[in-house]
């Protein structure tokens, strides 16, 4: 089981990397072509697919640093399947030179396919204020 956590943590960061770097091969090689999702950009619809996720990896990036940490993950692990919850940490420099960091709330499901981990669905939200 402990193997399996870690699998499945090494994934989810270099899922993170590749959409940090806008690596399109990188991401599409980690999930299943049926992904689905729930997250902001999708305005409340759940989204299947990768066509909806290539728009955003096709924009030119900023050329400025940026990288993801997953703070508190906590992993599930039931049969070939793993459940990995946490909050994803973006630091990354603002167009004014200036460091920002933001949070959002993610769940990301992993399948175990002819002995890969495939990304097969997430749901990603922006914490609200307390």
């Amino acid at each position: 089981m402990a193997d399996a956590t870690a699998e499945v943590l090494q994934a989810n960061g270099k899922l993170l990397d590749a959409i940090n770097s806008q690596n399109w091969a990188a991401y599409t090689d980690l999930c299943d072509p049926s992904l689905t999702c729930f997250e902001p950009e999708a305005l409340g619809h759940v989204v299947s697919g990768m066509e909806f996720h290539h728009f955003y990896f096709k924009l030119a990036g900023s050329g400025r640093p940026k990288q993801s940490i997953m703070a508190s993950p906590h992993v599930r692990i039931i049969g070939e399947t793993a459940i990995v919850s946490y909050i994803r940490l973006t630091q990354r420099v603002e167009s004014d030179g200036v460091p920002a960091t933001f949070a959002s709330e993610e769940t990301r499901v992993w399948q175990k396919q002819n002995g890969a981990w495939k990304h097969v669905h997430f749901h990603r939200s922006i914490p609200t204020a307390s």
